[in-house]
């Protein structure tokens, strides 16, 4: 029984273009009792699997926090799937505003602890007392109240480049260190007060609001569905955004734009810009502000260190990361010393430019390429590795990528092979081929042909 993918993100990718059938972007989420979270996980991957569900969705003892990509045509059999479930009948599907059909490409579904590290201790307080769900006609109201506090329960990387307007937006990088922030700030105001909350699909608030209300808030309201549901409710209904700018995602994407306001400035040459970008240095990754020309100059990197460390041979470039954990994937999202125009904590309402058409907004499919074959062999002291080809034919000067869970993606020109046993300049499927490889190679890596 398969629980686990069988495709590459780039294989998957290339499937998805073949295919050419829309493909919906969804978060959902609910928070129920659920006793066995292993076999809910496993249930889960044999239906969404059959549906060429896509995405990543963490299950618990406490619930469920999904985001996912699922063809158009199989969205009904997809909610079906949930439906199955008393607990997620009726269930809210978060559609975002923008797709993209590689907003994932693979099927994650993780037991975790909490479907939100929250740090809370969930057996001190009544996390079904929730605060009031507000619509976004509703939300608007009470922003206009004089006695409203809103505030953003997001990272700061996520309320830079888009926010209600006047809200609070914590400096922080996880949802738990803005917990006992915010109660510490406005601890005065817990009887006079709404305290009116929002963050991207809901979930972090369900639990937030919950939490304030136990620390003695009176009036605690959150947007129902976040800004992905708020967004979805103002074209529906025509109302006013009072949101600007863009809304971060956690997928490919990194952004769906909610109104044509850029609200914050390229991270290294402080140009009008909103668009997140990952440093190309894989021993670096920093998540970051880049405008089209800072990219161009520096080659998708966030420091002048990391872009000659991408022009050094490959090999010198994994002893440079060898032992060493890439932190950046996680922690330190925008936070570096290079960053000379990153902004966080206390934000303005003030729109710097005004978006032009959208550029394409996919993050991590940057070459076409075609399957090969797999790994069978590496031979480390002569730094060789041995591949079967399973598909097309493969050329002396045509470029490679070799690509796996642990080696990442490494591209090479082949310039010299040896084709079952004998040098040769052309194989074809069925040939055992063998060259130079700068790094250690494994069996769970595949062979790919660069085309584009």
């Amino acid at each position: 029984m398969q629980l686990y993918n069988t495709l590459s993100a780039e294989e998957r990718a290339q499937l998805i273009d073949e295919a050419g059938k829309q493909r919906l972007t969804l978060s959902f989420y609910a928070y129920a009792k659920i006793e066995d979270p292993k076999k809910f996980r496993d249930d889960l991957f044999i239906q969404w699997n059959k549906l060429d569900a896509l995405g990543r969705t963490y299950v618990a003892k406490e619930g469920i926090n999904a985001q996912m990509s699922v063809p158009a045509e199989n969205f009904e059999a997809f909610r079906e799937t949930l439906e199955e479930y008393d607990f997620m009948h009726g269930i809210r599907l978060n559609v975002a505003v923008e797709h993209d059909d590689h907003s994932f490409l693979k099927l994650t579904v993780k037991v975790r602890d909490k479907i939100v590290a929250d740090g809370l201790n969930d057996d001190t307080f009544d996390v079904t007392n929730i605060g009031v769900h507000l619509k976004a006609k509703e939300f608007n109201q009470i922003l206009e109240d004089p006695n409203t506090i809103v505030v953003d329960f997001r990272n700061h990387y996520e309320s830079e480049i888009g926010h209600f307007k006047g809200a609070i937006t914590p400096d922080v990088e996880t949802f738990r260190e803005s917990l006992p922030i915010i109660n510490e700030q406005l601890k005065d105001f817990k009887e006079d007060k709404n305290l009116v909350m929002y963050c991207t699909g809901g979930i972090r608030c369900e639990k937030a609001s919950a939490y304030f209300k136990h620390q003695g808030f009176k009036n605690v309201f959150q947007l129902e569905g976040g800004i992905i549901n708020y967004a979805k409710q103002l074209k529906e209904e025509g109302l006013e955004s009072k949101f600007i700018g863009k809304n971060f995602v956690f997928d490919h994407r990194l952004g769906e734009r909610i109104t044509d306001d850029i609200v914050s400035q390229c991270h290294q040459c402080g140009k009008p810009c909103d668009n997140h970008t990952n440093c190309l240095n894989d021993g670096c990754h920093l998540l970051f502000i880049q405008c089209d020309e800072c990219q161009a100059a520096m080659e998708n990197c966030c420091s002048t260190e990391c872009l000659e460390i991408t022009h050094l041979p490959l090999a010198e470039q994994v002893k440079l990361r060898r032992g060493k954990q890439v932190g950046n994937k996680v922690f330190r999202k925008g936070k570096s010393d290079n960053l000379k125009f990153k902004h966080s904590g206390e934000l303005s309402d003030i729109t710097l430019a005004k978006a032009q058409e959208t550029k394409d907004i996919r993050q991590k499919i940057k070459v076409k390429k075609v399957l090969l074959g797999k790994a069978e062999h590496y031979y480390v002291k002569a730094q060789v590795g041995l591949f079967e080809i399973e598909n097309q034919e493969l050329n002396i000067g045509d470029k490679i990528l070799i690509s796996g869970p642990t080696t990442g993606n490494q591209e090479l020109v082949l310039e010299k092979m040896l084709v079952n046993g004998t040098e040769n300049s052309v194989a074809k499927v069925g040939d055992k081929i063998t060259f130079e490889v700068p790094f250690r190679v494994r069996l769970s890596d595949k062979l790919f042909k660069i085309i584009g």
